[in-house]
């Protein structure tokens, strides 16, 4: 199902012309470097494709014969290649460079007479059997090209493509493609097709190898089965195995609008029919730009107009929806999670997502928060190489599913609270969407347990706990104005986990604190306080996870009311 959803992608993609999509036998490849020559062979200038300043130096990606599958041994690709291959330097004490700089000239020599008659192709065979490094040493650049190792290719002198994209070539390398024998049984598209052996490298998998790692391979014996090798296990014709990497490469590429990191998971988007949704979920689920902090908001407004407007309804919504999460593993990639679904009921997803989230906030915050942000709040110091393993793709997974979020998403964000003494914003909003869904997934006629906002006839002992601590801070900080370290600072953890161990202690140093307010103030205190122990019997000796998220949820919405200019402290007893 995924490699027919991704070939049938590329498909679309390839009647595209403004999609820039690799045809076969091709792909985009940034290379740093340029050497002109003329029709002599002899070398004019280097030319620097990069762009950029330092170590944000970015390489122009051009159109090049799609690279050979390399293992340890010396395969060249056709008319590119790093400087060892290109010219023969031994950049890192490699015995072989020779082999590999003839291998690169056997390659070009194995295109058909009609190619090598090509003027191009005759320049390039002129300059590498004349190599001359002593000149290329003349260069500024050739000292960093010596030292990196970089791709190379050329281009003759007075045109504007290169030498491997011109016409001759390019009909030279389909042709080989078409050589090939249908002699295996494609078991994607259903077709006779030679079996690729080996399946092109998917790069761009965040924490896979530089070098890219595969969806499909079979690299040792106890993988093969019934005498069979390598691709032929699970075969894939060449020309689907070509549309499914170059879709997915396409997908996975830098600057790719269809791609977001979802903590170890590379997540990537698609529909099988042009809809905004294939790159609004960046913006959706991503981190804001800099330069257009507002993007992501505009972006859920979007959604959830398009939903009150009938997206459900039109035929747009019944358009097929993929999503595809990546992680490495070693040498290959493994598969996170895969979604099928459509527009519509996507859409409907996100809508619950972010309705579960939905809490009260601080006027400058965002009413809106990215994966990411979300993640990281619930790390240690903040870092997001701390972000727990798999948290992110369960994470995501269950938004996709409708499914309730991870427990290991409240257990980790009630941690990280006890540990900094910190309700903040993010953390409250993934605590109450973790308790609504579980509520819902378990009895559907309970739509929401927690509120947005202060929730005065939730009688749930955690909340009312929470609230209550809340009060009892208030309490503290307006009878010392310029105190340190609150209660909260001491006793949150032993109060949202043990309540019984602190509560009697913090409501005796209560009676001490209102005694320094004003009488009218410290009646409201009380008020309020005998309104929240109202449905409160004994303490309980211990708090389970879910009540304990509850006690900070119950501990924000107090402190967020306390702000409120209608909060009963500040009116008059009447």
């Amino acid at each position: 199902m995924i490699l027919q959803a991704l070939y049938d992608y590329y498909q679309r993609k390839s009647a595209d012309p403004e999609a820039n999509m690799a045809p076969p036998g091709f792909e985009w490849k940034e290379i740093p470097f340029i050497l002109e020559i003329d029709v002599q062979g002899k070398l004019v200038q280097i030319q620097d494709t990069r762009e950029g300043e330092g170590k944000k130096k970015r390489a122009h990606a051009y159109l090049v014969p799609q690279g050979a599958k390399k293992t340890s041994g010396v395969v060249s690709n056709l008319f590119w290649d790093n400087v060892e291959y290109v010219l023969g330097v031994d950049t890192k004490g490699k015995k072989r460079v020779a082999k590999q700089h003839q291998a690169f000239i056997a390659r070009i020599e194995s295109l058909p007479a009609s190619a090598l008659n090509d003027k191009g192709v005759q320049a390039v065979l002129f300059f590498l059997r004349q190599v001359n490094l002593s000149a290329l040493s003349h260069y500024s650049v050739w000292q960093e090209i010596a030292e990196i190792n970089p791709n190379l290719t050329f281009k003759l002198h007075g045109n504007i493509d290169l030498v491997c994209q011109q016409p001759i070539v390019v009909e030279a390398i389909k042709a080989g493609i078409d050589a090939g024998n249908a002699d295996g049984f494609c078991l994607v598209t259903g077709e006779n097709d030679e079996v690729e052996r080996l399946h092109t490298a998917i790069k761009g998998v965040w924490g896979a190898q530089s070098s890219g790692a595969n969806i499909i391979s079979f690299n040792l014996d106890a993988f093969n089965s019934y005498g069979k090798t390598q691709g032929t296990n699970a075969p894939v014709g060449k020309r689907t195995a070509f549309a499914y990497t170059t879709a997915l490469n396409h997908l996975l590429r830098k600057d790719s609008t269809q791609r977001l990191q979802v903590g170890d998971s590379s997540t990537v988007f698609w529909a099988d029919k042009p809809d905004a949704l294939e790159t609004g979920m960046v913006d959706i689920f991503g981190e804001p730009r800099k330069d257009d902090p507002d993007r992501n908001v505009r972006a859920v407004e979007s959604l959830y107009k398009s939903i009150d407007n009938g997206l459900l309804e039109k035929d747009e919504g019944a358009t097929k929806f993929f999503v595809l999460g990546l992680a490495p593993n070693a040498s290959r990639i493994a598969i996170r999670f895969w979604h099928n679904t459509t527009v519509a009921e996507m859409a409907v997803r996100i809508r619950h997502h972010f309705d579960d989230l939905a809490i009260e906030r601080a006027p400058h915050d965002r009413p809106y928060l990215s994966l990411f942000r979300l993640l990281v709040s619930i790390a240690t110091q903040g870092k997001a190489d701390n972000i727990p393993p798999n948290l992110g793709g369960e994470f995501m997974r269950s938004i996709l599913e409708g499914l309730p979020y991870p427990q290991t998403l409240l257990a980790a964000a009630v941690r990280r609270i006890r540990a900094e003494h910190e309700v903040t914003y993010p953390r409250a909003a993934l605590i109450k969407a973790c308790i609504n869904r579980a509520t819902r997934y378990s009895n559907p006629n309970i739509k929401e347990e927690l509120k947005m906002s202060l929730g005065e006839s939730n009688i749930n002992i955690g909340y009312r706990l929470g609230r209550l601590f809340a009060v009892l801070e208030k309490i503290q900080e307006e009878a010392n104005p310029n105190i340190n370290a609150t209660i909260r600072d001491r006793c949150y953890g032993a109060a949202s986990s043990t309540p019984v161990t602190v509560f009697s202690t913090l409501l005796r140093l209560k009676n001490h604190h209102i005694s320094k307010l004003e009488n009218r103030r410290a009646v409201n205190f009380e008020k309020r306080i005998g309104e929240i122990m109202d449905s409160i019997g004994d303490f309980p000796a211990q708090l389970p996870l879910a009540d304990q998220g509850r006690f900070a949820i119950g501990y924000y919405h107090q402190r967020q009311d306390f702000f409120k200019k209608h909060d009963i402290l500040t009116k008059e007893v009447e």
